[in-house]
């Protein structure tokens, strides 16, 4: 069995609350065959556990959020606790051999704590009744899980640096005689989250008895207030751990990077500019309309307008993001047009289409990221073009549920939603994203309307790995994703980034066949596959479920 661990970075414990589910769902359900082990830091948070009263909280709520302090009641066992910054915090989802041995279960993450502090030079023990791990100088990690149906959630905090005043507005643990202390603390110097992690994991994987552990870690290095990303290709049991600075930036020569491969002859499409292509350039132009076939600079675009497809690009075309390998314009947007919709569902019916996707720039600067204008195009589609299924490819809207909610009510048929790239490479290629967030996503989409598809894409060739594209494809099903597309990455301009080779169609031909292998309704997944390639056929290649 392999262990699959993700560092998240920072996420909110929302996000991070709903992941664990949706990853303890796949694991229960049968989805994943795998154990997880999720990685995070929160920023501050206080949670209450399900055996607890509220005594052990010693501030309102509304004195926590004028704090910036989040509150959760939630369904691990224990009292409360504090996770925030300089905390790193791990959430295990493994199905137990014996369900009902979770004391055991206990003893081996106390156990993991342990053997990771002592390489710090650090004594530190667990303690009859309690749970936990102790030092001399107080308590420096908190433990609190749930198992259900045989699988675990929630589990541990370890303390390296945390700010302890949060730590003042509970009773931790609902313990009142015993400090909280910090590993930081405890050895005379700042030890940072990629140092814990690095030494957590093998014994972790050791402790628990896993022989191969797949990791897609994208710490994240903090400096002079920026970030930069360092990668852990993969780790045994053994424990090997090897940080790679990133490539400092080539040189452009004549707008072309040195070394950057020649476009092989799959990667070539024929232009055919005929009337149908014209016709639909001038109905988008007529309605003051922006398709992102145009914008991000598809090489489809000849194929799907010859056929009378195209997909819509709401909320302007000017992204407050700036993502490594879009072409869309990245700056001020315009105004929110309150008519767009009306105008997108006309196109939508004068193309006769039967399959609409419509998709957006990011609108980070709207309160809920445009999700209103998403929902009132749904519903003129719906208006002037009854028999039309309509897919929607949304931004993140900053993990906003209330936004997504506000999409989901509309009951697309599909909702896409594109992961971009693996785990390592998103804080480079993404901007503003986050992997976890994006998975999170995903589920909640589900949820909120189970009747739908749920959707997502990779783009490779800019420097991932085989291995991490079937980790990441490992992920998407794992959370119930049912369809995927991968294609591959053509660099728009001399600015963006550059191409790293380009994937063989064999290559593709495996994504596809290992991920329907794994259960993934339908893989769409060829060098020239796009989100919206083919989006009708793939969302009728999906399996109806008839509950």
């Amino acid at each position: 069995m392999t262990l699959r661990i993700r560092w998240l970075g920072r996420l909110p414990y929302g996000e991070a609350w709903d992941l664990q589910r949706a990853f303890w769902e796949g694991r229960v359900e049968g989805r994943s065959r795998d154990d997880y082990l999720l990685l995070v830091e929160h920023p501050p948070v206080i949670t209450v556990g399900r055996n607890a009263d509220g005594s052990n909280l010693l501030a309102s709520e509304e004195a926590l959020a004028g704090r910036g302090v989040e509150l959760h009641w939630v369904d691990r066992g224990g009292d409360v606790t504090y996770h925030g910054p300089g905390q790193l915090v791990g959430y295990p989802i493994l199905r137990l051999d014996d369900p009902r041995q979770v004391v055991p279960y206990v003893r081996k993450l106390e156990q993991v704590l342990i053997d990771t502090l002592a390489g710090f030079g650090v004594a530190a023990w667990r303690e009859e009744g309690l749970t936990g791990v102790w030092t001399d100088q107080g308590k420096v990690a908190a433990i609190g899980v749930r198992v259900s149906r045989g699988v675990t959630m929630h589990g541990f905090a370890l303390n390296l640096d945390p700010d302890l005043e949060h730590f003042r507005l509970i009773n931790p643990c609902g313990i009142t005689d015993r400090p909280v202390a910090t590993l930081s603390g405890l050895v005379g110097r700042r030890v940072t989250l990629e140092e814990a992690t690095k030494a957590l994991i093998p014994h972790f994987a050791r402790v628990f008895g896993y022989g191969e552990t797949e990791t897609q870690l994208a710490a994240f290095i903090r400096g002079q207030g920026k970030e930069r990303a360092f990668e852990v290709d993969r780790l045994l049991a053994q424990g090997t751990f090897s940080p790679e600075a990133r490539a400092a930036e080539p040189v452009l020569i004549g707008g072309r990077l040195p070394g950057e491969p020649p476009r092989p002859p799959w990667m070539r499409v024929t232009a055919r500019m005929d009337g149908d292509y014209r016709d639909l350039k001038k109905l988008m132009r007529g309605l003051d309309l922006h398709t992102v076939c145009e914008e991000a600079g598809c090489p489809n675009i000849f194929e799907c307008w010859s056929m009378g497809t195209a997909t819509l690009m709401i909320l302007g075309d000017r992204c407050t993001r700036a993502c490594g390998f879009c072409n869309v314009t990245t700056g001020r947007p315009t105004e929110v047009d309150v008519l767009e919709p009306f105008r997108a569902a006309e196109a939508v019916r004068a193309m006769g289409l039967t399959h609409a996707v419509i998709t957006s720039v990011n609108r980070d600067d709207l309160a809920d990221g445009g999700a209103s204008i998403f929902a009132a195009t749904i519903r003129e589609i719906r208006r002037a073009s009854p028999g039309t299924a309509v897919e929607v490819l949304i931004p993140d809207f900053k993990g906003d549920r209330d936004a997504l909610q506000t999409v989901m009510d509309e009951r697309p048929e599909v909702l896409n939603h594109n992961t971009e790239t693996v785990l390592r490479l998103q804080r480079e290629i993404r901007t503003a994203a986050n992997y976890g967030r994006s998975l999170s996503l995903l589920w909640r989409a589900a949820q909120m309307y189970p009747e739908g598809l749920t959707k997502s894409g990779l783009i490779v060739g800019m420097g991932e790995t085989e291995e991490e594209v079937l980790g990441a494809l490992a992920d998407l099903r794992a959370v119930g994703v049912d369809i995927v597309t991968i294609g591959q990455y053509l660099r728009p301009t001399a600015r963006h980034r550059p191409i790293h080779r380009y994937v063989h169609p064999d290559e593709f031909s495996r994504y596809r066949d290992f991920g329907e292998g794994i259960g993934i309704p339908h893989v769409e997944s060829g060098p020239l596959v796009r989100s919206s390639y083919h989006a009708k056929e793939s969302a009728r290649s999906v399996p109806v479920t008839i509950t």
